[in-house]
C-alpha cells in the first residue's frame, strides 16, 4: 500500500512538474496584457521589459472611450453574445432532439449535411451570406443582422445530439405513457438531463459570440451598432495605432471570460466528458 501511495505521490510531482511550467507559459502574454495596459505607449515599447504594472490604466480607458466609446461597444457585444448563445442553445437543442430521437425520411441525408458543413471554412460561406443579408434583405447595421445569421451551429447540434442519444429511452417512452406532450418531454424532461451539456455549450457560445469580428465588421458600418472586438480593430489605422488603448480594451473584454470560466469550469469539464462518452 506505501508503496502505491508513494507511486502516486511521485505521478502527482511529476506531472505537476510539466504542467505549472506550461501554465506558466500560458499566462505570460495575459500577464504582459495586463501590465501594458497600465503603460503609457512609449513605455510598452521601452528596450527594458517591466514586469509590473505601472499607474495608467485610467488614462489609456479614457483614451479609448473618447476614440471609440467604448462602453457603448462592449454593451452592444453583451447584448448580441446573451441573445445569441439563449437562441443558438434553444435551436440546437431542439435540432439535436430530433436527430437523436426521432426517426424520419432523410435523417441520415441531414446529418451527412450537417457533418459536411464542419469541413467547410467560414471563409468561404461569408461572402454569400453577406450578400443574402445586406443586399437581398437589405438588414445591414440591424441587430438582426448582428445575431441571426450565425446562429446555425453545427458543432453545436451534434453536441446535443450525442447527450440526448445518451439518455435512456425508457424515460421518454415512461413519460408518454403518463399522457406527457412532446414538447413538455423535451422542455422538462430532458433539458434538464442534459444541464452539463448545455452549460458546457453555453460557454463556448458565447465566446464564439464575444470574440467574433469577421461578421460584425462586414454588416455594419454604424458607430452606435459597433461590437468591441470591432471597436478595438479600429484603432489599428495608418499613420497611428494606440496600442494603449488596445491593451486596455483586451484587458476588459477578457477578464469576464475568464471570471466566468473558472466559476463554470466544474460545468464546462462535466458537459464536453459527457458528450465525448457514449
Amino acid at each position: 500500500m506505501r508503496s502505491k501511495s508513494a507511486a502516486t505521490l511521485y505521478r502527482t510531482i511529476a506531472l505537476h512538474a510539466v504542467l505549472v511550467p506550461l501554465a506558466l507559459i500560458w499566462l505570460f502574454p495575459i500577464w504582459m496584457m495586463v501590465v501594458f495596459s497600465t503603460m503609457p505607449e512609449n513605455g510598452i515599447f521601452s528596450p527594458t521589459i517591466n514586469l509590473i504594472p505601472s499607474d495608467q490604466f485610467w488614462t489609456n480607458f479614457q483614451l479609448l472611450e473618447a476614440d471609440t466609446g467604448f462602453l457603448r461597444t462592449v454593451f452592444v457585444s453583451v447584448v448580441v453574445a446573451i441573445v445569441y448563445t439563449v437562441t443558438s442553445v434553444l435551436l440546437t437543442s431542439m435540432a439535436g432532439w430530433a436527430l437523436a430521437r426521432y426517426h424520419f425520411v432523410g435523417k441520415g441525408v441531414v446529418l451527412g449535411i450537417i457533418l459536411g458543413t464542419l469541413t467547410l471554412p467560414y471563409f468561404v460561406v461569408v461572402i454569400p451570406q453577406f450578400i443574402m443579408v445586406a443586399r437581398t434583405f437589405g438588414l445591414a447595421n440591424t441587430w438582426f443582422a448582428l445575431i441571426v445569421p450565425p446562429l446555425f451551429n453545427a458543432l453545436g447540434v451534434l453536441f446535443m445530439r450525442q447527450a440526448f442519444s445518451m439518455m435512456p429511452g425508457e424515460l421518454f417512452d415512461a413519460a408518454r405513457v403518463e399522457g406527457v406532450k412532446e414538447w413538455q418531454i423535451f422542455l422538462r424532461v430532458a433539458m434538464p438531463m442534459a444541464r452539463p451539456t448545455i452549460a458546457a455549450l453555453c460557454i463556448i457560445l458565447f465566446l464564439a459570440s464575444w470574440n467574433n469580428y469577421l461578421w460584425p465588421l462586414l454588416i455594419n458600418n454604424r458607430p452606435d451598432m459597433m461590437t468591441a472586438p470591432v471597436a478595438l480593430g479600429s484603432l489599428i489605422g495608418v499613420t497611428r495605432v494606440s496600442w494603449g488603448g488596445i491593451m486596455t480594451g483586451a484587458v476588459i473584454l477578457t477578464a469576464p471570460m475568464l471570471v466566468v470560466f473558472v466559476l463554470l469550469q466544474r460545468h464546462f469539464v462535466a458537459g464536453i466528458a459527457a458528450g465525448a462518452i457514449k
